[in-house]
């Protein structure tokens, strides 16, 4: 795109941003990625944010940095032409709600002074290029605004030109580290040749593993309960995991796997893996190496995707009235006043449930399992689609819970959220139990179950009305137990309770009730 065209663009926004009137509960993230520029527009509503826009480009930027760590004149023209386009969704909303942040390329080019010159004119904001551990930092901060956690966690983000490693608990980081390696750059260092071959893998295998040696001793040392990634290497793997049947978890075991997949294929043109995205293939492969890499040496066991990172973290810190909340509590709590639920009902419903589970565990052992979190969450949401109608509201409020942006839930835990909500009354649908890949198959149904009793025994809305109730487990056979004489006394209770047993034992579980 011209110089001259760069100015028109910044003349037309400026005259129409004129006509517009400023909306402050909105807010604007640009990250200068060194793969990727990536835009992320929020309304803050009912106490947590709502995504209105997002839009990333492809720009490669890394791609275009040189031995002697030059940007060239075409790298920096594609950041100029995608900036272009983010220019004309910021022109109305206040400068103090835009932040803009450039990463490792911008780091390292040593005439980025030309490139911010032209992109701040075109942007009409300053640019704000942070060092490597202040983006490890804001990295584990965006991870922790949006994915739950009190253990100690490990949060990894290979970017086109860096990778951050960091160790924290809740939202304080404890150890941090920004690596010299990155999808961008070992694709054009050890992939340059578009080969798929063992020697190129080991090649890069072999590079990652020496630059996070450097590091590895003290992170070994800090430890860590669990891990999460926040980059896109880790999305696509997820998505190939799934793709291919499997759960939500990454293994060294199964990197490995679908290292062998990309071998099979030979060639970047041919790199044909199912779940693999058409957009993801290009920087894959050196994605994977570095996160194979990241994996032996600091002898991680399993990771999981996280809901945020850097975009959320600059997001958050612009927002100190949603600072260091409890993520997935305030999105719950948003969604019951969006769509109107009956709080003190939700509540009990909730309470009912746990206190079901409570009293399964010594048979389930449920108390060690996260998905109790989530059941308490598909209690509280259970009504979700009353606000449409009544006789579908558990499919309407599965719809929604599917299709929206749920801050402190991780995808797979979202789908599980999905199918207890779906599954919370009249018929049951396995094949949606059966597709979550957040647990099994079976705590996916003992959760069911136990909230759709949770329902039934609340369904009074009245806490005196609510029975002094007893259940145990043998097997998969639930025995529910109620005060003697209690069924006599309140018959559509009784009613719904045999209607509930026929409903599981069609799908194959059994329910007596005495």
């Amino acid at each position: 795109m011209a110089r001259g065209t760069h100015a028109a663009v910044r003349v037309k926004a400026m005259q129409f941003g004129q006509t517009q009137s400023q909306h402050n509960d909105i807010y604007a993230v640009i990250d200068l990625g060194s793969n990727s520029f990536h835009m992320l527009m929020v309304k803050v509503v009912a106490g947590s944010v709502q995504v209105i826009g997002r839009v990333k480009r492809k720009v490669r930027l890394a791609a275009g940095l040189n031995d002697s760590l030059v940007l060239s004149k075409e790298a920096m023209t594609r950041g100029w032409e995608c900036l272009a386009l983010f220019a004309e969704r910021l022109q109305d909303i206040p400068a103090s709600n835009i932040r803009i942040v450039g990463t490792a390329t911008l780091r390292l080019a040593r005439n980025v002074k030309t490139f911010l010159t032209e992109a701040e004119q075109i942007l009409g904001h300053k640019i704000e290029v942070i060092s490597g551990e202040e983006e490890a930092r804001i990295i584990y901060l965006g991870v922790a605004h949006t994915s739950n956690c009190e253990a100690n966690r490990l949060v990894i983000d290979i970017g086109g030109a860096s990778t951050e490693v960091v160790v924290g608990q809740g939202f304080q980081p404890l150890l941090l580290s920004s690596l010299n390696m990155g999808c961008v750059t070992y694709l054009e260092r050890y992939f340059q040749n578009n080969e798929l071959s063992e020697q190129n893998f080991n090649a890069a295998i072999a590079a990652a593993e020496r630059e996070i040696q450097s590091v590895a001793e003290q992170y070994l040392a800090q430890g860590w309960q669990n891990a999460v990634g926040a980059s896109g290497t880790v999305q696509a793997l997820q998505e190939i995991l799934v793709a291919q049947g499997k759960d939500e978890v990454i293994t060294l075991s199964r990197l490995e796997t679908v290292l062998q997949q990309a071998l099979a294929c030979g060639h970047m043109d041919q790199l044909m893996i199912p779940g693999l995205a058409q957009e993801r293939k290009q920087v894959f492969p050196s994605g994977l190496a570095i996160l194979i890499a990241l994996f032996r040496v600091l002898q991680i066991k399993g990771m999981t995707l996280s809901g945020g990172a850097l975009r959320e973290g600059v997001l958050y810190g612009m927002l100190p009235q949603l600072q260091h909340q409890d993520v997935r509590a305030s999105t719950v709590q948003s969604m019951m006043v969006r769509y109107f639920i009956d709080q003190q009902h939700a509540n009990r419903v909730a309470d009912m449930a746990a206190m079901l589970a409570q009293q399964l565990d010594s048979q389930w052992k449920l108390q060690s399992f996260e998905g109790l979190s989530i059941l308490r969450c598909g209690a509280l949401l259970h009504e979700l689609g009353l606000l449409i109608e009544y006789k579908n509201h558990h499919h309407h409020g599965a719809y929604i819970i599917n299709h929206a942006e749920l801050p402190g839930f991780t995808r797979a835990q979202q789908q599980l959220l999905m199918a207890l909500v779906h599954n919370h009354r009249a018929d049951l649908n396995k094949d949606i139990l059966a597709r979550q890949t957040m647990t099994s198959v079976l705590l996916a149904v003992r959760l069911t179950r136990i909230l759709r009793l949770a329902v039934i025994l609340s369904m009074r809305r009245r806490h005196e009305a609510l029975p002094a109730v007893q259940v145990q487990a043998h097997a998969e056979a639930l025995h529910l137990t109620l005060p003697t004489g209690w069924l006599e006394h309140h018959p559509l209770m009784r009613a719904e309770l045999e209607q509930e047993a026929l409903y599981q034992q069609q799908a194959g579980w059994q329910l007596i009730v005495q």
